[in-house]
Formats: C-alpha cells, structure tokens, sequence
C-alpha cells in the first residue's frame, strides 16, 4: 500500500492474513486503487457511501465489517476506536472469505 501520505484518524494495521490476500489481488491483477480508496476514506474515520455495503460480521468475525470494493470483492476490516487503529484483516471474494 503505496502513494502519498495523507492525515489519518486512524492507524493502518495490515493483519498477516490480509498481506496474504493482498499478494492473491495483484496475482489476479485486481485494481488496488479502489482498495486504497475504499482505506483511505476509513482511515480518515469517514462513512464509506451505501454503494458499499458497509455493516457488521458475526460468529468468526464478531465485532469486525465488511464492505464491497466490487460486487465480487470484499474488505473485511475492524476499528478499534480507543487505539485509534484500523485492522486490515481479509480482502478478497466473497467465495475465498467465507
């Protein structure tokens, strides 16, 4: 996750499981400026717009959301408001996460 710095609320904590679909993304060749977009409008603690569906997980991802990139292509993430940090935990379709 490359570019120039901008102000953040939050803090950007990539979870190994993300990395590890991050290098699947460029694999497939998904365009990760829409992952960078959709990140950075989180980081600066902004509401993403309905297009994205943003809204809570349960049972394995309890406490974390998920939002749509594309139709096919998720972003599961959590804020932890005291620490100010935004956890990066999965991104990928929905097939490969759940």
């Amino acid at each position: 996750m490359k570019g120039k710095k901008e102000e953040y609320k939050y803090s950007i904590i990539l979870t190994g499981k993300f990395k590890k679909h991050l290098k699947n993304l460029k694999k497939q060749k998904k365009d990760l400026k829409l992952l960078e977009s959709i990140i950075s409008i989180l980081a600066k603690g902004e509401k993403l717009p309905p297009k994205n569906k943003d809204h809570k997980l349960v049972n394995n991802y309890d406490g974390a959301r998920e939002c749509n990139i594309t139709s096919d292509w998720l972003l599961i993430y959590e804020i932890v408001e005291d620490k100010l940090i935004l956890i990066l935990l999965a991104s990928g379709s929905h097939s490969e996460l759940f």
